[in-house]
């Protein structure tokens, strides 16, 4: 059904729809809100307390004014509650604020909570009529991802026509789970699911259908990769052992390489000469060295007249990888061949590295998605290792194996995602599990502040001075752009602010997951070069590049984030000789949100992190901002859902081994799903 057919959508939007990839209803039911605005029960000035977001009811008792500071136009009046108290509410840039406010006239205002002298006001709050806020008091209403063109007001009434639509019933005619399964794990039927993603009546019908799509999810992608497992099956005559040129390579290092390292090493070693082909994944923290124990791989295959391929996530990184290796190599004087491919590359030098390859002259190729399209050809692949194995589904691992031609290579896929060894071995049973669970004791251990608010002035002085010594930093706001409701900072509004209050010399840039590529990539590169020396982004910079000249990461409302998200992000830092800082500030004065932070000022252990947090969390927890960087799944979260993948890997070990019975339409079904193209799992 074409989005057209809907209330208010013109060609126009429909083609702004497009860009953001909804290209029909069946899209857009699928598309859903990356966050929630709850209204809560009003309460009073008094009993807003350590709150970061309020409703107070009450009355304006004095008109707007306005005041300029530098670019910055700045709103304000006094707000009195129902028990006298008053509180000053504060709008920035929004000069209709002045004609839609009216003194006298009972009101609810709502916004985010801040302290400034210890004072609490509100800012950029939203003014509702009694009676309006009375229809909403208590309901859950999404905020969906929204791209260029496109308003939250826009999705959210497309959304409710599209639920009034024959295409919600599709969705169950389309059920591709086992009545037996939905039975045994207590599942909601797929369209009522999607019901109560958009629109949940309350708390519980939320819970009820994220579990029924987070399941689904994760049994998909556990069904397939036990399906499609060759753990140990798969003979080789690729049997590759430790090369002495490679041991040389290491002794001429500045550093010695961890146990943890040596250890991993010694496994790889034995997987790639045992006669069958390797299939590993090397899980290592951030800053733990996982890319020297790749390289290490990579020589023992090249030296053996092999050829390998490390396959990264971004253009900048995989630019980075190819810039450090070779210089590697000429330091050393190692005698192989690295070359680079990236989507970006001309034609013409896409050409010259498809020859050189085909012929055998490039020992190591480090490149993007590049590395698995139609014309690249390997002469005799024998090692394939793809970086941050997340960011890459089934299907991309599997056309990089297909590039060994004759013979299946040996595969690594490594990640820095801190996952439990027990969920790490349901999610990736077709595996073998390895731990790089030592960082190198050159490393400057990082040092932590946990803070609220209040720290800002503070904060932006530090980061001031660190910037003058030559230094750089990073900022991380929850979101893109300003969410009317959502109690957090955003990238948008957050550097045109840095940019009215720090020295006009310093430099900000700022990155966003709506970018395309070529801006990220262009973004990253400059920031890599030292020509920005301040970041504001979105958690995109968590698989990110290297730059050890960043010596500052402050994440803006840190409360909102996993633990192990934040231990992702602190990783960007400290990767220098000069010693690093994380600062984070919480937009909760919450002694469980502070306390909870805390422990990240007690641990640089990402596993025993991430653990803390599955803890700390539960299942079914409502944390506001997805977690970013666990596997690529669109409702699965790895450390809230950990309990259902182990439920999930029950069900898909079930139908393989027979245990349930599965009519001939409910296989069907099934087989269906999975070689659906549009399945992110695959992709």
């Amino acid at each position: 059904m074409r989005l057209t057919e809907l209330k208010g959508i013109g060609e126009k939007t429909e083609q702004l729809m497009e860009k953001a990839g909804i290209h029909d209803v069946m899209d857009l039911l699928f598309l859903f809100p990356r966050d929630y605005e709850v209204f809560s029960t009003p309460c009073s000035v008094g009993e807003i307390g350590c709150r970061s977001f309020a409703a107070v009811r009450g009355v304006f008792i004095q008109e707007v004014s306005e005041r300029r500071a530098k670019k910055l136009l700045i709103s304000q009046s006094i707000f009195k509650d129902e028990t006298g108290a008053t509180i000053r509410a504060v709008w920035f840039n929004a000069p209709f604020i002045k004609n839609t406010v009216k003194a006298g006239i009972p009101c609810v205002l709502r916004g985010r909570i801040s302290r400034k002298y210890l004072i609490p006001q509100i800012d950029q709050p939203r003014v509702y009529s009694l009676a309006e806020y009375d229809r909403l008091e208590g309901t859950m209403s999404p905020v969906y991802p929204l791209s260029k063109g496109l308003t939250n007001a826009l999705l959210t009434r497309a959304v409710k026509q599209a639920l009034q639509t024959e295409e919600l019933y599709r969705i169950d005619e389309e059920e591709f789970l086992p009545e037996s399964v939905r039975k045994e794990y207590g599942l909601c039927r797929r369209s009522i699911a999607v019901r109560n993603l958009h629109f949940p009546s309350d708390r519980e019908a939320f819970v009820k259908a994220q579990k029924r799509m987070s399941f689904e999810e994760i049994f998909l992608f556990i069904y397939l990769m036990k399906r499609n497992g060759t753990k140990h099956l798969s003979e080789t005559d690729l049997k590759i052992s430790r090369n002495p040129q490679t041991d040389a390579f290491l002794n001429s290092l500045p550093y010695e390489l961890t146990q943890a390292q040596k250890k991993v090493l010694r496994e790889i070693e034995a997987d790639m000469s045992g006669g069958f082909c390797m299939n590993r994944l090397v899980q290592g923290d951030v800053g733990s060295g996982k890319t020297i124990v790749a390289l290490t791989a990579l020589m023992d295959a090249a030296f053996a007249g092999y050829q390998g391929a490390f396959m990264a996530p971004t253009e900048v990184l995989a630019e980075q990888h190819y810039e450090t290796v070779s210089r590697l190599f000429r330091d050393s004087n190692v005698p192989l061949h690295v070359s680079l491919l990236t989507g970006s590359m001309t034609a013409l030098e896409k050409r010259a590295v498809y020859n050189a390859l085909e012929d055998g002259k490039i020992d190591i190729l480090i490149g993007t998605h590049a590395l698995i399209q139609e014309k690249v050809v390997f002469k005799n692949l024998a090692l394939a290792i793809t970086d941050e194995q997340h960011r890459f589904g089934i299907r991309q691992r599997e056309a990089l194996a297909e590039k060994g031609g004759g013979s299946m290579p040996h595969m690594i896929v490594m990640s820095a995602t801190p996952i439990p060894r027990t969920l790490a071995l349901i999610l990736y049973g077709d595996m073998d599990v390895s731990v790089i669970d030592q960082v190198p004791a050159n490393r400057l251990p990082i040092k932590n502040a946990v803070v609220d608010d209040s720290y800002h002035e503070n904060a932006y002085r530090f980061i001031t001075n660190q910037v003058k010594a030559g230094h750089q930093a990073y900022i991380i706001c929850p979101l893109v752009e300003y969410s009317e409701g959502i109690e957090a900072a955003n990238v948008e509004d957050y550097t045109e602010m840095l940019r009215d209050i720090l020295d006009p010399s310093i430099r900000i840039g700022k990155l966003t997951g709506p970018m395309s590529a070529s801006k990220k990539n262009e973004i990253m590169g400059k920031f890599s070069r030292g020509e920005i020396d301040v970041l504001v982004s979105t958690t995109v910079i968590e698989v990110g590049v290297d730059v050890p000249n960043a010596t500052v990461m402050m994440v803006e409302d840190a409360n909102r984030f996993g633990l192990a998200a934040l231990h992702q992000l602190r990783g960007r830092v400290g990767r220098g000789k000069d010693q690093s800082y994380c600062i984070f500030v919480s937009g909760s004065r919450s002694e469980e949100a502070v306390n909870r932070l805390q422990i990240l000022n007690h641990s640089n252990n990402g596993f025993e992190i991430a653990a803390k947090d599955l803890e700390l969390r539960g299942p079914g927890e409502l944390m506001g901002i997805r977690q970013s960087g666990a596997l690529a799944f669109a409702s699965f979260d790895i450390y809230r859902d950990g309990e259902l993948a182990s439920l999930a890997a029950e069900a898909a070990d079930n139908i393989l081994k027979g245990t349930v019975q599965l009519s001939e339409s409910e296989r069907s079904a099934l087989e269906e799903k999975c070689s659906d193209p549009k399945n992110t799992i695959l992709l």
